[in-house]
């Protein structure tokens, strides 16, 4: 592996000319500086990140919290999150929570205790004390996603207008008998997208069918099959279903066929939280979509602008919306 030395030899020039030239630290000649380049590209030189943070008070890592990334919008979050650090020369460092809270916290305190110098994360909303904390300790935190704390920084979705407009959409084919499946209270997006629900479905005055979760199941396939099953026993004549997620849309979509009941024929499926897998299942689902790739790199972007503030500016509050957008398929 090339050295800062190995650079400086092969373009002739001082080590400390090459370390000034890097990190546009000093006045350094263009064509001094476009050999030192040539020299880092031919030898494929990569700096020590680490090592220039800690002589800097930095380490230009990043600690990231998600519940679950296995075929959730999360995934695309993340993505998006790597995606911007390293266009920002940071690295990530990402703890899995699992949505279970002491395990999240857990992450919290060894990211705490580590090398890192800010946090997104994804709450649970349970560990707002601890976060708060984090904060008061000088490492910056932004909320991705779910909005747990209003006096923390966050990036999130339009959660309100997924639930309102899903409604608009499913009484203009037709549907009447709307059933909607709910996670438990406490965490804001599900919460936000029942309200959504709820104010609909009271202007177009029609009867609610919900299915309430009695605790939080991240197997959310599960919620899905066992939902629809309960809110089809509940009414038959149930024209459309309204799912969180699409793992739970998959769900729906499995207990419908096992009833025989034809998609969308007889029954429409529609998710709140659209992923990319969505569009590929063998019934496609329509869904609202989150654009999550952007709202990841979003959140490095005002976390790092955080990081990179003089110790003297206290960093601003900032919640910053993304819209949401209908993908029609094959479920509707």
């Amino acid at each position: 592996m090339a050295t800062l030395r190995d650079v400086a030899k092969l373009a002739n020039v001082d080590v400390s000319t090459v370390s000034r030239a890097i990190n546009n630290s000093g006045l350094v000649h263009p064509e001094t500086k476009a050999r030192i380049y040539a020299a880092v590209e031919e030898l494929s030189y990569k700096p020590n990140i680490l090592a220039q943070g800690l002589r800097q008070g930095k380490r230009h890592t990043l600690g990231v919290v998600m519940p679950n990334l296995h075929l959730t919008i999360f995934a695309e979050v993340m993505q998006g999150i790597e995606q911007q650090a390293q266009k920002q020369g940071y690295e990530t460092l990402i703890c899995n929570s699992n949505g279970n809270p002491d395990t999240e916290e857990e992450c919290l305190l060894r990211l705490r205790s580590g090398f890192i110098d800010g946090i997104i994360i994804a709450s649970t909303g349970q560990n707002k004390r601890l976060i708060r904390d984090i904060e008061a300790d000088g490492i910056p935190v932004v909320q991705v996603v779910r909005k747990q704390d209003k006096k923390i920084s966050s990036v999130i979705a339009d959660y309100f207008a997924c639930g309102y407009e899903g409604v608009q959409y499913l009484y203009q084919k037709g549907c009447r008998a709307i059933g909607f499946i709910k996670e438990p209270e406490g965490i804001v997006p599900f919460q936000e997208r029942y309200q959504g629900y709820h104010r609909a479905m009271k202007e177009y005055k029609l009867q609610e069918y919900i299915y309430r979760s009695e605790a939080f199941n991240p197997d959310r396939f599960e919620t899905g099959f066992h939902g629809t099953n309960a809110l089809l026993d509940e009414n038959p004549k149930l024209e459309a279903i309204m799912v969180g997620v699409d793992l739970q849309g998959l769900g729906a979509i499995r207990a419908l066929k096992e009833r025989k009941i034809p998609v969308p024929d007889q029954v429409r499926i529609m998710s709140l939280t659209g992923h990319s897998i969505g569009g590929m299942l063998e019934t496609s689902m329509t869904s609202m979509e989150m654009p999550g790739e952007e709202m990841g790199k979003s959140a490095t972007k005002l976390l790092i602008e955080n990081i990179e503030l003089p110790l003297s500016e206290k960093p601003s509050l900032q919640h910053i919306v993304f819209q949401t957008s209908l993908a029609e398929r094959e479920s509707t």
